[in-house]
């Protein structure tokens, strides 16, 4: 309908009702937050979480995943189980209930439960609502009953399926193809974000299976967040042998704080409340963060490190090489948004700031020698610290938009619209002239870079800052580095890796990797870091040319084009593809392959990054010959 101007009418009639479990469907991003790799492996997430809540209220001590043969999911747990007789204002089994009702749950009053994780209620309907078919069991009064559902509508009532030995609630649940672009799960975000959950909830025993390859991991962690703390700093030199920890009660709200220094030169700290983390930190982080630079300024003068006319440690000082896990349980958690990523309740900061200082501070009091190291450290990190802030005005001032302001080996596009705008950092020179040529120099621009970067996980920001090839790709971006990085500022919405298919080309695109996770991270989660996939291989037969990106398409293309007379090329470098076939094959956005960086696990990012480019050699060592036999395409030598 339209008024008299042909524009629609906008009354009652265009209200649309969503009944029931129809708004997550019709919205699953909303929900789960994608429907793509992330948004599936939050449906286990969502379980796991309400299974995580039996075990905060003190009924349940396992749990466990499991993937099945068929591409379904279990997730069990040995809690009490949800009761399944009438609910008293629904009229329905409960079971049913927290099925199909949104904000349905124990989480709302009652007193089921102290603290929890699952603060809308919305889990496990969602997990139905977005499944395309769900088994629910709850054992418990020494019965097992039962309800099957599809896409969210119940096939029959609650039925009693008989005697039950044990005691627990148990989801079995097959992702709906229809609603995610994948159905297949990865064993290993499962994996860490378990290793996660046992490492917040001490004495809590967690597992998962794949049971067509009989896979299994179990993880339980009497020492809690300390135990965390000892893990990541695993492949590093630490500064003191055992982590400051302490766990405080005060007001209803658990503070569980650990954190130990170690050698390097980054920042390791991850916040959770109830269990949960907390991406965008909160008040709980920000009282830690203030507690720790106040009790670094405070004890250094006492040690007479810092003089009176000194400037204090700035908060960035404070936290150089600090591993620190901060994990708060509350009874009404406030969070931003059903992505539960930021902790907003005001009277956390201080209870957090209180704690932390007071346990530090008594540490620090107790522990002379360790206080003298940390502050060295952090004094020595002040005085790198000015040197980079110099060194980032230098930068930030070479890096307005003027073409003759930025790095003289920059060939940039000729659109000032970052959306639309392309940055290749190309391996080596031939390979830039190559790309240079092939290359659409509207939307693209190509940044070629001379050998291997500085491996910025053993270094400070003020040496980061002095090399060439780094300082040029900072200038080239636009968006600064650090603590002024700026990812509003960027030049380029997608920045591509591109480097030659060997193992140099793999240690430069980790190299680069590493400094964009440790220094750009907001460019990797604003989704603009990329890493271009050349081909492999040139198959020609007659007049008949493919290109094959792995072993599997060569053995394709062998198949499809018969083995007798088929030349093989063998591409080493990009150097060796001319303009036509590097733009062909990787530049061109119409055929071109890209994969896109992202940030699905930042404790096992964490984690990798200081295994692959820390100091420890047996670290690395070890890392390589549990992987070695992954690697496909590794190039012999010689």
């Amino acid at each position: 309908m339209r008024d008299d101007q042909n524009t629609p009418v906008y009354d009652e009639a265009q209200i649309q009702v969503l009944e029931g479990l129809e708004a997550v469907r019709k919205r699953p991003g909303m929900y789960i937050g994608s429907t793509g790799p992330r948004g599936l492996h939050h449906l286990v997430t969502e379980l796991v979480d309400n299974a995580v809540d039996e075990a905060l209220a003190g009924r349940c001590d396992r749990i466990k995943v499991e993937l099945l043969p068929d591409g379904q999911v279990s997730v069990w747990d040995n809690g009490h189980g949800i009761p399944v007789g009438p609910h008293p204002t629904e009229k329905i089994s409960t079971l049913q209930v927290a099925l199909t009702k949104l904000h349905a749950g124990g989480k709302f009053g009652g007193g089921a439960y102290k603290v929890s994780g699952g603060l809308h209620g919305v889990g496990l309907s969602v997990v139905n609502a977005l499944a395309s078919e769900l088994y629910a069991i709850s054992r418990r009064d020494g019965r097992r009953f039962v309800q099957e559902y599809r896409r969210g509508k119940p096939l029959g009532s609650v039925r009693d399926a008989g005697p039950a030995r044990d005691h627990g609630f148990e989801v079995v649940f097959r992702p709906d193809p229809e609603i995610f672009e994948t159905t297949e799960f990865d064993f290993d975000i499962l994996s860490n974000r378990l290793r996660e959950m046992a490492f917040l909830n001490a004495g809590l025993e967690l597992s998962l299976e794949e049971v067509a390859s009989g896979h299994r991991v179990q993880f339980l962690y009497e020492g809690g967040v300390v135990s965390f703390v000892q893990y990541l700093n695993l492949n590093r030199e630490v500064l003191h042998p055992k982590p400051i920890a302490f766990s405080i009660v005060r007001d209803e709200v658990v503070v569980d704080v650990a954190l130990q220094y170690n050698d390097s030169y980054v920042e390791t700290l991850f916040s959770f409340a109830n269990t949960i983390r907390t991406l965008e930190g909160g008040t709980h982080e920000a009282g830690f963060k203030a507690a720790l630079t106040r009790v670094c300024n405070d004890v250094a003068r006492k040690l007479n490190l810092l003089k009176a006319d000194d400037a204090n440690l700035s908060g960035d000082d404070a936290r150089e090489g600090l591993t620190a896990i901060i994990s708060v349980k509350l009874m009404d958690p406030q969070f931003e948004g059903q992505t539960k990523t930021k902790l907003g309740n005001s009277d956390i900061r201080g209870i957090t700031e209180s704690i932390v200082a007071e346990g530090l501070a008594t540490y620090f009091e107790e522990n002379p020698p360790v206080a003298r190291k940390v502050l060295e450290k952090a004094l020595s990190a002040q005085r790198a610290r000015e040197a980079a802030r110099k060194a980032r005005e230098l930068t930030r001032r070479k890096s307005a938009l003027e073409t003759a302001q930025l790095p003289g080996k920059l060939s940039d596009c000729a659109s000032r619209d970052p959306a639309e705008s392309e940055l290749f950092l190309v391996e080596g020179d031939s390979a830039g002239g190559s790309a240079k040529k092939g290359r659409d120099p509207r939307i693209q621009a190509i940044l070629p870079l001379r050998g291997k970067i500085l491996n910025v996980e053993r270094a400070r920001l003020d040496r980061i800052l002095a090399n060439e090839e780094i300082r040029s790709m900072i200038t080239a971006i636009g968006s600064s580095v650090g603590p002024d990085f700026d990812v509003t500022r960027a030049r380029y919405h997608r920045v591509v890796i591109m480097t030659d298919a060997d193992v140099d080309g793999s240690h430069i695109r980790t190299l680069l990797l590493t400094f964009f996770y440790r220094h750009m991270p907001q460019l990797i989660d604003a989704g603009y870091v990329y890493i271009a996939q050349p081909p492999l291989y040139l198959v020609k037969k007659g007049k008949t040319s493919l290109y094959c990106y792995d072993d599997q398409a060569l053995e394709q293309a062998l198949t499809r084009l018969g083995r007798d007379g088929v030349g093989i090329q063998r591409f080493k470098g990009l150097g060796e593809m001319n303009a036509e076939e590097l733009w062909e094959t990787t530049m061109n956005p119409e055929s071109r392959t890209l994969l896109q960086v992202n940030l699905e696990d930042a404790v096992a990012a964490d984690w990798i990054f200081s295994v692959l480019m820390g100091e420890k050699v047996e670290s690395r060592r070890d890392f390589i010959e549990e992987n070695a036999h992954l690697v496909r395409n590794l190039d012999t030598v010689g």
